[in-house]
């Protein structure tokens, strides 16, 4: 079975870093893309970012050039880096399988990330 699992979220002040990960298993990661995604209460899903299989990475405008996406094969995990983060990044994050812009809910327990 497909497992997705977050972590690496918490609770910190407007302008602080967090970096979660998300630890793969039941599928050959190596060979697919990975996105993260969140939802905050009352808001759509929203995309954040891909990683293909060739590492090339893409970011919605909301987090370019504050989250930096990551992986590592090796580990079937991937990272995502979250700098000067916001009050209006509260949400819980979540990673998923696929190049996947319109995201599905999570398949996990997503890790909660609260900016005050």
């Amino acid at each position: 079975d497909v497992q997705l699992v977050e972590s690496g979220g918490g609770s910190v002040q407007a302008g602080g870093s967090l970096k979660l990960s998300c630890v793969a298993s039941g599928f050959t990661f190596s060979k697919n893309d990975m996105n993260w995604a969140r939802q905050a209460p009352g808001k759509r899903r929203e995309w954040l970012s891909t990683i293909r299989t060739d590492s090339a990475k893409f970011y919605a405008d909301s987090v370019k050039g504050r989250f930096t996406i990551s992986r590592d094969n090796a580990k079937n995990t991937v990272y995502l880096q979250m700098d000067n983060l916001q009050i209006e990044d509260t949400a819980l994050y979540y990673c998923d399988i696929g190049d996947v812009r319109v995201p599905y809910p999570p398949r996990g327990q997503g890790t909660q990330v609260t900016v005050s």
